[in-house]
């Protein structure tokens, strides 16, 4: 199996076109039909035959719900590590068993220079503070990695000193140089209800979503349009990602996603699951994510969203009575 896997792995992040894609995908569907075993009970049941699934949408999608009471793993260990969800009151947590962080970290690097050119360009400034009061956080652990790699000694994680991170915002040192403030959504409306930021700055502002239950929650085009105007930034970037995934989709602005090349997104029709409906509908999102190479890398969520005939995709809102993600609590309007 590690010949397999080190042959797999290195051709994921070697795609350059929708061939590639759907070989790599069809392959790596195949791998994880045969040794991940709750993926393959799972095929079981649903009486398909891997070996006659010849086209991707075919490929059965496993909910993002069984990562919370199953072992969704290739190999039985050891894991360099476990990531989790933050779940909800009286939820139990998702649990993403991670054998190998290299290829974590190959996936979130790859993507952020794809999309945003070289880290040790930037300054990171993170206000993650729900994240950061809890362990096993897959995003505290990727924008750690990221800010270790720039090379501004202001990056780092600001919790809620917010007049230090002003402080720092302000400081001649960063005001020369590509300035990246990340955060939960709460946390960047609490810091844009404080402070105004002046005009004129090398400044992108993203959000991962999530008021966690602390604000009401709000529909992103005003969480957005307030946070331009506090912080004279013409948009407000986002950021897709879930325990559940290795990679991660960005939006530079209006709501409006792009992956990386290993990494796709499908929407299914509402009401049957293997049936997908052309760009410009909403459904529910399927996401291929290739990097998942050692769980699984067709994961169907509990998101509603709508495929664009580019391939980008929006993200709309949660499907009822599904658990709010801490990553995607704010309300988009359809």
């Amino acid at each position: 199996m590690q010949d397999q896997v080190h042959h797999i792995r290195k051709s994921i992040f070697q795609i350059t076109d929708e061939h590639s894609f759907r070989e790599v995908t069809l392959e790596i569907f195949r791998f994880q039909a045969r040794y991940n075993p709750a993926y393959r009970k799972y095929i079981h049941l649903l009486g398909i035959n891997p070996s006659s699934v010849k086209h991707i949408k075919e490929i059965p999608f496993l909910p993002a719900a069984f990562f919370k009471d199953h072992r969704i793993s290739v190999t039985n260990g050891p894991f360099e590590s476990v990531f989790t969800s933050s779940g909800t009151s009286g939820s139990s947590p998702s649990r993403h068993l991670v054998p190998d962080l290299s290829i974590y970290e190959e996936s979130f690097n790859r993507a952020f220079q794809h999309f945003y050119g070289d880290i040790t360009t930037y300054c990171i400034l993170a206000l993650l503070p729900s994240y950061l009061e809890r362990s096993g956080s897959s995003l505290v652990y990727m924008l750690d990695t990221m800010i270790k790699k720039t090379k501004c000694k202001e990056s780092g994680f600001y919790l809620y000193d917010h007049d230090n991170l002003y402080g720092t915002l302000l400081a001649p040192g960063i005001r020369n140089k590509k300035v990246l403030l990340f955060g939960v959504s709460f946390a960047l409306l609490d810091f844009a209800r404080k402070y105004e930021l002046p005009e004129g700055m090398d400044l992108i502002v993203m959000e991962t979503g999530g008021m966690k239950g602390r604000r009401k929650e709000m529909v992103r085009k005003e969480l957005h349009d307030f946070l331009k105007e506090r912080f004279h930034v013409s948009s407000v970037h986002s950021e897709y990602g879930m325990t559940e995934l290795m990679s991660q989709a960005y939006s530079a602005g209006n709501g409006i996603f792009r992956s990386p090349p290993w990494m796709r997104i499908l929407v299914r029709d509402s009401y049957d699951p293997f049936a997908y409906p052309p760009p410009g509908h909403t459904g529910g999102i399927n996401v291929i994510d290739l990097a998942n190479l050692y769980s699984c890398a067709f994961i169907e969520t509990q998101d509603l969203g709508r495929l664009h005939p580019d391939g980008s995709f929006s993200v709309e809102g949660r499907y009822d009575h599904s658990d709010i993600r801490g990553c995607n609590l704010m309300v988009q309007e359809i």
